[in-house]
């Protein structure tokens, strides 16, 4: 983990760069796909819910939910839809950030900072090629 500063900036260009946003998002999914089944189940995408902090939070405190139920409510999700919903909820956590910048504790391999990585390696070649 590290601590980094982005804005909603860094999330929608990475959004916006779809090649990049894809291929992250595919190199991710196969990541998560334990059992190479070509679906996520709740167990899989755990690790992901808890990297971009989507878990239900009561005052900032993660609330312990039974792996079990949550895996008979939501089932399981294929590339498309693994893609479509990260999309849409980083374009939400970008709506929420606004665009002063903020520091994340981010964990390394997550999809923001492979957004924040993006950007700083962006930054750095055009300082070097102006």
């Amino acid at each position: 983990m590290s601590v980094e500063v982005l804005d909603s900036a860094t999330i929608v260009n990475f959004i916006e760069d779809e090649e990049a946003f894809n291929i992250s998002i595919h190199d991710r999914f196969v990541c998560l796909d334990a059992d190479r089944d070509g679906l996520l189940s709740y167990v899989e995408l755990l690790k992901e819910l808890q990297s971009l902090r989507v878990l239900e939070t009561h005052f900032g405190v993660d609330v312990e939910t039974d792996p079990e139920e949550v895996a008979r409510v939501y089932g399981a999700v294929d590339l498309e839809e693994f893609k479509s919903e990260t999309k849409r909820m980083m374009l939400a956590m970008a709506n929420g950030m606004g665009f002063l910048p903020v520091q994340m504790v981010l964990e390394e391999g997550s999809l923001l900072k492979v957004a924040v990585e993006r950007e700083s390696t962006k930054l750095a070649a055009s300082c070097l090629n102006p």
